[in-house]
């Protein structure tokens, strides 16, 4: 797995599998966020059988599927609720991890984190947020104003 840390709450990976729940649990992550869509390729793992392991281990699960039509604003805060209701470290997939760390960093900035902080975050951890750093700004004036 290439798991990518963010901060010491939340690490984003490319696909998982049902097989890399026990090493996530191992690694003490308490919860999982699928980003990805069921079905956007034919070999990728369903989520429910990803979930099913998971919440045999005593792990929380939510599936917040992030497609080409972008972001919304329910899919920033069913983002931050997931983050907020976990009870250690998360971990957020989808295909590369990309859109993963798009989505937290935009739910955190909709809370008024920082932006500098946010893409520098991201940025140690190999993504690059400068397509979304217009949004972030916003996001993260609007929850200060």
């Amino acid at each position: 797995m290439d798991l990518r840390k963010l901060d010491d709450h939340i690490s984003v990976a490319p696909q998982i599998g049902p097989a890399d729940v026990t090493e996530l649990a191992a690694q003490g992550f308490t919860a999982i966020i699928n980003n990805r869509p069921d079905g956007e390729e034919i070999s990728q793992p369903e989520g429910a059988a990803i979930r099913a392991v998971a919440e045999t281990l005593g792990l929380a699960y939510a599936e917040i599927p992030v497609t080409h039509a972008g972001f919304s604003h329910p899919q920033l805060d069913a983002f931050a609720a997931a983050m907020a209701a976990a009870t250690g470290p998360v971990l957020a997939y989808c295909r590369s991890g990309t859109r993963s760390c798009n989505l937290w960093a935009l739910a955190m900035a909709k809370q008024g984190a920082d932006p500098d902080e946010l893409v520098a975050k991201a940025a140690a951890a190999g993504y690059d947020l400068s397509g979304i750093r217009m949004m972030l700004d916003q996001l993260s004036a609007g929850a200060k104003a």
